[in-house]
């Protein structure tokens, strides 16, 4: 039985979608006005690994997460750079595609605001026309809030008081804590046409509808960073539900824990960012994903160059691991009995498995689902490996893979063992081996240590010991 915490209730709750089979995701993604940074990244990794688990369960998942490509800050930018502003948001969207296809991430759709006016103009007219939202005089359209007496409880701001100390009080609206749906047009900005004016939409509407387009009048989960719950989630979920009369309109709210830097929050108003493609130049995605796995996704996940690295030699253990076990499952033949140390194995290997599966059941526990991931690789290093059994191997290497339909780390060698186990490419880098020690026989020490440097260079790792030379593929 799969537990998570719903934000909305405070609790941890039974997960029920609507659909008994089917998950419908849908997650809030970036105003491309800058570069992506590794706040981004420790958000966008975290849902992927809850999709992938729920995959991993047998849930057929659905992901939307939109891309906002009009917004007051991408227009700040056009203005201070001199820039069309279409041209930054183009920019930086293909920015961050680059980046989360480098951190093995897929989302099934990318939605874009200016490409779904139409879509929240009517949208707006029914909220208007329901009486949920008002033209002001200068062509902006707002949520009235009185409307919708459920505001406040997604994020605990009950009081009118504290929503006047968040939203700035404007003379057009009828209560300040009112917000835009419309935007009336301002000199120098980009604009539409709508039926109350010229002007764009509001931040908050084209969550609304563009999840609601594609996912339907109820979505399973909502998600997107824990600074997201309010203003933006908060509107969200008041102008969706009085628009479909719908309550709950999202099952379960799911909000991820903000990366810090020195305890402080990482943002760009703080200018504290660590930019994901200077990060990626300096470590593996995969380290960047095992690092953000380390941390419960609720939580908030420190940066540290060291925890980084910790994660990085982690991965490379992994990978260890994984060649090890391909290589003794070409070694060892399959027997018709087992030993007691092999059924010992069996049964750690069965443990493994369930806590693993136990953790994540449990709100997503990933620091403890991964301290059952190198339990693992202890187990096979410890005791697999010096007296390897078929059942054993096959079982640890089953293991593996399946853990990393969650972790998503280890795809490209699974995908490339079925290339270098083939009996050409084998045979080809033992004859450059033997090449190499013919080298090293004639003192040739340079040669032979280029062509140790360059297998590197492909991701074959060799290593040398008294018995020869035997070799991994390490990238």
């Amino acid at each position: 039985m799969l537990l998570l915490y719903n934000t909305l209730t405070r609790s941890i709750e039974k997960f029920e979608p609507w659909e008994p089979e089917l998950v419908r995701i849908y997650f809030c993604g970036p105003t491309v006005y800058d570069y992506s940074h590794l706040g981004h990244a420790r958000a966008y990794v975290a849902i992927d690994i809850i999709k992938r688990y729920l995959k991993f369960k047998g849930y057929d998942v659905i992901h939307v997460q939109n891309i906002t490509d009009i917004d007051d800050k991408i227009i700040k930018r056009s203005q201070e750079e001199g820039r069309d502003w279409k041209e930054i948001a183009d920019y930086y969207t293909k920015d961050y595609l680059e980046m989360i296809q480098k951190l093995n991430i897929h989302i099934d759709l990318h939605p874009r605001v200016t490409e779904h006016i139409r879509d929240i103009i009517e949208f707006i007219e029914k909220l208007i026309e329901k009486g949920h939202a008002y033209i002001a005089p200068s062509g902006s359209v707002y949520f009235d809030v009185t409307t919708y007496k459920d505001y406040g409880r997604l994020s605990g701001r009950l009081s009118a008081e504290e929503w006047r100390q968040e939203v700035e009080f404007l003379q057009e609206k009828r209560h300040p804590f009112d917000f835009a749906l419309w935007k009336a047009a301002k000199p120098g900005e980009p604009y539409w046409k709508a039926p109350w004016g010229y002007g764009r939409p509001g931040w908050h509407i084209e969550c609304s509808v563009m999840s609601s387009k594609y996912l339907g009048s109820r979505i399973d989960i909502h998600g997107g960073g824990q600074d997201l719950i309010f203003p933006h989630h908060e509107n969200e979920r008041a102008q969706s539900e009085a628009y479909f009369d719908k309550s709950p309109w999202v099952k379960y709210w799911l909000h991820v824990g903000l990366l810090t830097f020195e305890k402080e929050k990482m943002s760009k108003s703080l200018g504290n960012i660590v930019i994901l493609k200077e990060a990626l130049k300096r470590w593996r995605p995969e380290a960047i994903r095992l690092w953000v796995f380390s941390a419960h996704y609720r939580s908030q996940l420190e940066f540290s160059e060291k925890s980084i690295e910790q994660a990085n030699a982690l991965y490379l253990r992994l990978v260890r691991t994984l060649e090890t076990l391909r290589s003794l499952l070409k070694e060892v033949e399959p027997t018709t009995s087992l030993s007691g140390k092999d059924i010992a194995i069996l049964n750690e290997i069965s443990d493994i498995n369930q806590k693993f599966r136990e953790a994540m059941d449990h709100d997503f526990n990933t620091p403890e689902a991964l301290s059952q991931v190198y339990r693992l690789t202890t187990l096979v290093f410890r005791d697999i490996e010096p007296r390897p059994s078929h059942a054993t191997v096959l079982r640890a290497y089953i293991t593996l893979k399946n853990f990393n339909e969650v972790l998503g780390v280890l795809d490209k060698h699974f995908e490339k063992a079925r290339e270098f186990e083939e009996d050409i490419i084998e045979k080809l880098i033992d004859i450059v081996i033997k090449v190499r020690h013919e080298l090293r026989l004639k003192k040739e020490y340079s040669l032979a240590d280029w062509i140790r440097a360059q297998l590197l260079e492909l991701g074959i790792r060799l290593m040398d010991s008294k018995e020869g030379t035997k070799w991994i593929i390490e990238k």
